[in-house]
């Protein structure tokens, strides 16, 4: 049986005799038998239009008051276990990880980059985190989206990693982030 690679080299080989010049990349991918297609309303995409009520139409009208280049991280796996930095069980697509000097624990986010982004569950996203973990590799501008258990988790919300994010400061809140069912009230 030979490799995928073996396979593509010898398509490559093939093509490139019967040709009399290089073979364009595009028509030597969509040659490939393996190739699949992302279908276009996938988890995390940005194609769900919301309603905004009107304090989120206000903060996303607003000033920013962060820009935080953003990393995602997931339990399990070599991922976070336990509790946040506040003792709290951290909650899927609500927990972010801060610098406590650059964005203070405890401070509700609206991310407006996460509005209306589309979760494993089916359900919209409303923008709102909340800061209440900390970590080591996180220094200055930076905060870690905390997607869920497991790498698949990451799914949802990968097109926001790596990406500055845009952030206001929605206010505080008190105790451990709520879960998602109360979360935006």
């Amino acid at each position: 049986m030979i490799g995928a690679s073996a396979a593509i080299a010898m398509l490559w080989a093939a093509v490139s005799s019967v040709t009399s010049g290089p073979v364009p990349y595009n028509d030597v991918v969509a040659a490939d038998q393996v190739r699949t297609e992302t279908p276009a309303a996938i988890v995390g995409s940005d194609e769900v239009e919301t309603a905004l009520n009107a304090e989120q139409a206000e903060l996303m009208a607003s000033d920013p008051d962060w820009r935080a280049s953003a990393r995602l991280y997931h339990a399990g796996g070599g991922g976070a276990t336990g509790n946040d930095s506040l003792g709290c069980r951290p909650i899927a697509m609500r927990t972010v990880a801060v610098d406590p000097r650059v964005i203070p624990r405890r401070t509700k986010l609206f991310i407006r980059e996460t509005v209306g982004m589309r979760l494993a569950d089916g359900s919209i996203h409303d923008g709102y985190w909340y800061a209440s973990d900390t970590g080591g590799a996180i220094k200055g501008q930076k905060i870690d989206l905390y997607t869920g258990n497991g790498r698949g988790s990451m799914n949802q919300a990968q097109r926001l990693n790596m990406r500055t994010l845009t952030i206001v400061d929605a206010g505080d809140f008190d105790g451990c982030p709520p879960a998602w069912t109360t979360a935006s009230n």
